[in-house]
């Protein structure tokens, strides 16, 4: 009876002591990259890496992070926002990393464009399914995100696993199936170069066909690409969008535009497809506060994803400069058109008109209509951003294949005024 009396009166003093703040009690597990091995299935030999924060939750969410061609799963760990995002929300992430030469995933050959066809997507639902078993992940939330290599394999784990995961952040990718090839290669230059041009029906069926019979859900998906990515060109950002909108039976129109910041310009299709189009970045993404707007789409900060915004009402237009910037290859260019409003007046349902030189011809176009493809053209409003107040701008861009003549329109009308040429 005494030692229990002085047990039990140690622990009145701990408890004391603690809530007057003269000692603490015991900080939360530190939290650390682990690698797992024997997670299941892996025909390729992946490696995975498990980040489980110290405030995990009792059924935390998981999110797998892909990482770019040359990398790993502790360099993406390292090296981008998701880890410190997971302590302030508790959900685990898995970062795998590829073994094949030049640390690129597989997302061309037939096996892993098919629904348990085989190949890296096996070895990460694998993970997946290891995280749900051993630390009580949630199945119901389930989320992929990743870079370059990272970012296709996003479209195809959400393409070929519906299934699994329920949303999916891609950063400079290309759409699913669109690094297919028969012939062993893992890579396709038409893909990477932005002229694989497809219709969204077309973008579409390959995802339906990736796993016949399949109706349940599909996945969420928000895409993010640099204007000036030169690695996996800028059109490839259309095509992801046509692809997952037809996915989800949304037409190509935004519901709603706005601009995260100054060079950020999203549009929102509906609730179930997001694109963040970066003006003037490059391929190296995502960098400082990517992430977090990632996070917030796929829901993971329990702010239940993305909402909508109002559309824009157009009026009357104003003075105007223009501000055009060329990345040219041997046949092929991207421009970027910016329009900033420097009068006192809205200007609202414009169209510029300006002359292509000689030997240019536009193939494709976003955030505008430009036609015709050669020649006297004009770009049209897209609708979501018909709207530049005075001292704004709106941003569109175009792909077009040259002769060798590379030079840029001289001049600029912004409905029926000249334009400042910046």
């Amino acid at each position: 009876m005494r030692i229990k009396s002085r047990v039990l009166g140690a622990l009145a003093v701990a408890v004391t002591l603690i809530v007057a703040g003269l000692i603490t009690a015991s900080p939360a597990r530190p939290a650390a990259l682990t690698e797992v091995t024997n997670f299941g299935a892996n025909p390729t030999n992946l490696r995975m890496h498990l980040y489980v924060p110290g405030n995990v939750r009792a059924r935390p969410p998981i999110l797998v992070a892909v990482h770019y061609c040359t990398g790993s799963g502790p360099a993406f760990h390292s090296g981008t926002e998701f880890a410190s995002l997971a302590d302030r929300y508790g959900f685990v992430v898995i970062y795998p990393s590829a073994t094949r030469s030049g640390s690129c995933f597989d997302v061309s050959s037939p096996q892993a464009l098919r629904h348990d066809g085989g190949s890296d997507p096996v070895g990460i639902v694998s993970m997946v399914r290891y995280v749900q078993q051993r630390n009580n992940g949630d199945p119901d939330r389930v989320y992929v995100t990743g870079s370059s290599s990272g970012a296709m394999m996003t479209n195809v784990l959400l393409g070929a696993y519906p299934d699994v995961f329920k949303a999916g952040a891609a950063f400079a990718g290309v759409p699913f199936g669109c690094f297919a090839t028969t012939d062993g290669s893992g890579w396709n230059s038409s893909c990477a170069n932005g002229t694989l041009i497809r219709t969204p029906q077309q973008w579409g069926d390959l995802v339906r066909a990736a796993y016949p019979g399949y109706s349940g859900p599909r996945p969420r998906m928000q895409v993010w690409h640099g204007t000036q990515d030169d690695t996996l060109r800028y059109p490839n950002f259309t095509e992801e969008i046509k692809q997952w909108t037809d996915v989800h039976g949304l037409g190509q129109t935004p519901t709603s535009t706005d601009r995260p910041r100054s060079n950020w310009t999203r549009t929102r299709y509906g609730t179930a497809v997001e694109a963040i189009s970066l003006d003037g970045v490059g391929h190296n993404i995502p960098g400082g506060g990517m992430a977090a707007l990632a996070i917030e789409f796929l829901g993971l900060d329990d702010g239940g994803g993305p909402t909508s915004s109002p559309t824009v009402t157009p009026t009357p237009s104003g003075a105007c400069r223009v501000t055009y910037t060329m990345n040219s290859w041997n046949t092929g260019f991207t421009a970027a058109v910016t329009i900033t409003n420097t009068g006192t007046a809205t200007v609202g349902g414009w169209s510029l008109a300006f002359a292509l030189p000689a030997g240019q011809t536009v193939t494709s176009a976003w955030n505008a209509a430009v036609s015709p493809a050669s020649g006297d053209v004009t770009a049209r409003d897209a609708g979501y951003n018909a709207t530049i107040p005075p001292g704004g701008s709106a941003t569109f861009g175009f792909q077009a294949t040259h002769n060798g003549n590379t030079a840029e329109p001289a001049s600029f009308t912004l409905d029926g005024s000249a334009c400042e040429v910046a």
